[in-house]
């Protein structure tokens, strides 16, 4: 059955709706004292993403006080790696690391696809109890990092600032990287499947770090795993298809490349234009996005401006219409965003982007 508010899924199969949907990419985070407290409650992080109950708890907190047509599920990218017995911790002001990061073609050469109904189990119930609660009211999106994503904090160990290990392991060593990127690129296709399998209507790769490559690197590293994923996950076919978006920060000069994929959406961050994005892929996809996140810090009079500008900017690009777009951010929410100014972007989006009845 389709969701009672399908705005969302008809968006990415560029069909019309009656307004853009908008959901947002950490919807479910900090920025929440109900999330914070769950957190509390929790004991940590990895103890909320790792218990179902809680996991759907907070992915339905932002939907109580926002009218989202897309609820995320909450998770983290990193599972993947963790259930490959990386070591997975989180440390306090620092963010996630690996107790056993890969460095070398021996260490890559004994990692294998985790099983998705055993090590990763606990994601696949939180994906069947949030489909439960939810009850059809907006659709779920899964997700999972991006081949080269998860590789950089798998050698890296943690986050980097200059990502040096990973680098040097595509100058010294490529055909160990690219063993890595194909392992990953296996687990993520697993994974998105039997996301699709418990429940997810729709799915979205975050190549987070895609952007610190530079263009022949990106083009030999992220983008053929990227359109691997798009073109052997199985999603369905017509009006039941699961779509699948590719995200990338710092994605803007390979909008083509993408849009030729596979994949049913692109999402954009807030470094192009969307008239511009538009324009490039010809209405090959979707798009998603793409308000800079610090907008969020700006007046409610700021916020409805430039929510405008984006709505309009990808008007521009689509011969005048605002079919195929998605508004979201161009990277995710971050903690000391006011919930208050969360409602008035949502708001926004559905009242300029009102189709006439």
């Amino acid at each position: 059955m389709p969701p009672k508010n399908d705005r969302f899924l008809r968006a990415l199969r560029r069909e019309p709706v009656d307004c853009t949907p908008v959901w947002l990419m950490r919807q479910a985070g900090r920025y929440l004292p109900e999330y914070r407290a769950t957190r509390a409650q929790a004991g940590s992080f990895l103890a909320m993403a790792k218990n179902p109950e809680l996991a759907c708890e907070v992915t339905l907190q932002p939907l109580r006080r926002f009218d989202l047509d897309a609820a995320i599920l909450f998770s983290d990218i990193l599972t993947v790696p963790d259930a490959m017995g990386l070591g997975l911790h989180f440390v306090e002001g620092e963010g996630p690391k690996f107790e056993r990061p890969v460095r070398d073609a021996a260490a890559i050469a004994k990692l294998g696809v985790p099983d998705m109904e055993t090590e990763l189990r606990y994601v696949m119930d939180a994906v069947r109890t949030i489909r439960r609660e939810l009850d059809g009211k907006v659709p779920l999106i899964g997700f999972s990092g991006s081949p080269w994503t998860l590789a950089c904090y798998m050698v890296e160990g943690g986050g980097s600032d200059n990502y040096a290990r990973i680098k040097a392991l595509a100058l010294n060593d490529p055909k160990a990287l690219h063993a890595l990127l194909s392992v990953n690129t296996d687990a993520v296709i697993a994974y998105l499947a039997a996301q699709r399998a418990a429940g997810a209507q729709a799915l979205q790769v975050f190549d987070t770090w895609g952007g610190v490559l530079s263009p022949a690197m990106y083009r030999e590293f992220s983008l053929p795993y990227l359109t691997r994923i798009a073109r052997e996950l199985a999603r369905g076919e017509g009006a039941e298809r699961t779509p699948l978006i590719l995200f990338g920060k710092g994605n803007a000069p390979y909008l083509e490349a993408l849009a030729a994929s596979g994949c049913e959406g692109v999402g954009v961050d807030w470094t192009v234009t969307l008239e511009d994005a538009a324009r490039r892929t010809g209405g090959k996809v979707a798009l998603q996005g793409n308000l800079d996140p610090a907008t969020l810090y700006g007046s409610p009079e700021a916020i409805r401006a430039q929510v405008g500008l984006v709505l309009d900017s990808y008007a521009a690009g689509n011969g005048g219409s605002r079919e195929g777009h998605v508004f979201n951010l161009g990277h995710g929410m971050s903690p000391d965003m006011s919930p208050d100014h969360v409602a008035v972007l949502v708001d926004a989006v559905h009242a300029l982007s009102a189709r006439p009845a």
